[in-house]
């Protein structure tokens, strides 16, 4: 396998990913949108060449190695019949909708800001994976209020999730959860992530089968089992999604 660096203006990554487990391609194909490579066919990420850019493929394609993966680094100025010009196309064009995306979600999480977030009291896994996803992405100065599973009249600023009449509920066969996502459009792969393992959980369906699942149910039972506030799971259930996100990136 060549990981040779020779001369020209683009660093190109090619690579064969294993195809379980499924996050992991998942977490590739983050990395690689956070350093800000682009693709120009299956399998094949540029980046303009300087020493980060090595330095960061180098790093991806010793942990795709590492998982049973294959990987090669090259530079070069000719990329698959593309000119200089059509690449820096395309990375104006990844530039443009990462720009676009940051102002809807500064848009959306705008009017969101500051709410009072209502659910039913005695919190388990949809509701404590939900509080972390709102708190976190869509609204970072959100307050909760644990309230009766029917009945609540919310105040007009008051918004429910999670429970009878909520805003904010199961849809269809998705978890509240994956409708968080899906409303707020956050689509990020580690969440989706996330929201597989917690509708597997929620809904007990085994619709994606997530291995973690047994594994986080444990942890969030635990601390269900040995604290009876609210606030307090809500606290420390943040703990495990905040480490789980960071595993599936």
């Amino acid at each position: 396998m060549s990981k040779g660096i020779a001369t020209g203006r683009w660093l190109l990554l090619f690579h064969q990913i294993p195809p379980k487990p499924d996050y992991f391609r998942v977490k590739v194909w983050r990395r690689l949108q956070r350093i800000g490579a682009v693709p120009v066919k299956n399998s094949v990420w540029v980046l303009p060449y300087n020493d980060q850019a090595v330095e960061d493929f180098r790093w991806l394609l010793q942990e795709i190695e590492a998982r049973g993966g294959d990987a090669s680094v090259f530079r070069g100025d000719f990329v698959d019949g593309l000119s200089d010009r059509d690449i820096e196309g395309l990375f104006r064009k990844a530039g443009e909708r990462r720009a676009v995306g940051r102002a809807r979600a500064a848009r959306r999480t705008g009017r969101m800001r500051g709410r009072t977030w209502v659910t039913r009291r005695g919190v388990f896994v949809d509701r404590i994976a939900s509080a972390w996803l709102i708190k976190r992405f869509i609204d970072q100065a959100a307050r909760f209020k644990f309230v009766a599973p029917e009945g609540y009249s919310p105040h007009r600023s008051e918004l429910r999730f999670d429970m009878f009449e909520a805003e904010y509920t199961h849809e269809g066969d998705r978890c509240t959860f994956e409708t968080l996502l899906r409303r707020f459009r956050l689509r990020d792969p580690a969440l989706r992530a996330i929201g597989e393992i917690v509708h597997d959980i929620d809904c007990k369906d085994e619709k994606f089968g997530r291995a973690e699942a047994t594994g986080v149910e444990r942890l969030l039972a635990g601390i269900a089992r040995k604290h009876a506030t609210d606030a307090t799971r809500l606290r420390l259930g943040a703990a495990v999604f905040d480490n789980l996100y960071q595993s599936s990136r």
